[in-house]
């Protein structure tokens, strides 16, 4: 499956339907009077949020969604029938952006959680509406009004508590692949990982945990060198970011500055994010030079403690996972995560009502 986190699409409400021009005949009611129902309403197209995607490919295939029209009103004062809403499903983490103002219109983080991007036009006025002590027969009736359109960018950022980052071939594909049930591709030379790959990695209290394999960063990756800028983004919601470095490369020190001045660089409070080291293949140097990099990159980084570990012989790992259980136990999701400001077109899922009408 391809991993598609940014897609445009069109979207369009329903026309209202058209007011009607119509009078009673009954031989019943003797002076009559109009009687031309009301159009109904046009549909409105709306986003739901749910848990069963984990892209936006459907989007590539499909770029202009339109809901339903209202129908013309009828005579006997009938209002044309409403036209029905059109459900799109996106992935839990996908915001929602004018793609013309570049403007915000909502976060959908939620399962369940729902956003109108195109409102439904109102139905016109029946002739019944024109009803006056000067015109008692009018024939006069509006027409509906047109449906809300607009082109939409969505963009997706993925959501997960712990974030891998590093520099290419640092071993993070390998690193989750060990952890969890993930199965991303692994080779001996850079840039393997073009898109980011989620696990799942158990507690020992028996629930999961969802890790990103963010694919390796370069430096200039906040300006869009190699696949950093596309895929930093996904590191704006995590939690904790676990700094894998290879240890047997020529200058481990150095590569942790990269990293780190990107973070900083391209800003959204990544560097500021509870932040944990491993120091990756261990078991292929001796152990004289892993203590010297060690106590080097402790003073360089001002950290009281960095992981050695092996993603291949899986060295280290228990430690690691119950440091990081225990940092995401310290630190809220709201302490960290983005909330969503409250737009007015977004509703909770709890209010999100089960049938649209």
């Amino acid at each position: 499956m391809q991993f598609i986190d940014q897609a445009e699409v069109d979207v369009q409400g329903g026309d209202g339907g058209d007011g009607l021009v119509a009078f009673r005949r009954e031989k019943y009611v003797p002076t009559g009077g109009p009687s031309g129902g009301n159009g109904g309403h046009g549909g409105s197209v709306v986003l739901k949020a749910v848990t069963n995607l984990q892209t936006l490919l459907d989007f590539r295939y499909a770029h202009r969604f339109k809901a339903d029209n209202g129908e013309r009103g009828g005579p006997k004062n009938m209002t044309g029938a409403t036209g029905k809403e059109l459900i799109v499903e996106v992935p839990c983490g996908t915001m929602v952006y004018d793609a013309d103002t570049d403007e915000l219109l909502g976060d959908l983080v939620a399962e369940g959680q729902t956003l109108c991007v195109a409102a439904g036009g109102k139905g016109g006025l029946g002739n019944k509406h024109f009803l006056s002590n000067r015109n008692r027969a009018p024939e006069a009736c509006l027409p509906g009004l047109p449906g809300e359109e607009r082109r939409i960018r969505l963009e997706l950022k993925l959501l997960a508590e712990v974030g891998i980052i590093g520099l290419p071939n640092a071993g993070k594909s390998t690193l989750i692949s060990a952890l969890s049930a993930a199965k991303p591709k692994v080779a001996d030379y850079p840039f393997t990982t073009l898109v980011p790959n989620l696990g799942v990695v158990r507690k020992p209290t028996g629930d999961g945990t969802v890790f990103a394999d963010i694919p390796g960063l370069i430096e200039g990756a906040h300006t869009g060198a190699g696949l950093g800028h596309d895929f930093l983004r996904h590191v704006e919601r995590t939690r904790v970011l676990l700094h894998v470095i290879d240890i047997t490369t020529l200058d481990p020190i150095e590569h942790y500055h990269t990293i780190q001045q990107e973070l900083t660089a391209y800003g959204h409070g990544l560097a500021d994010r509870p932040q944990l080291l491993a120091l990756n293949k261990v078991d292929a140097v001796p152990e004289d030079e892993l203590e010297v990099v060690t106590e080097e990159l402790m003073a360089r980084s001002g950290c009281d403690r960095i992981f050695g570990i092996s993603a291949v012989s899986r060295q280290g790992l228990e430690e690691l996972l119950q440091v990081i259980w225990d940092l995401l136990e310290e630190t809220t999701p709201q302490e960290i995560v983005i909330e969503p400001e409250p737009f007015p077109n977004l509703v909770p899922p709890e209010m999100a009502p089960t049938q649209w009408t």
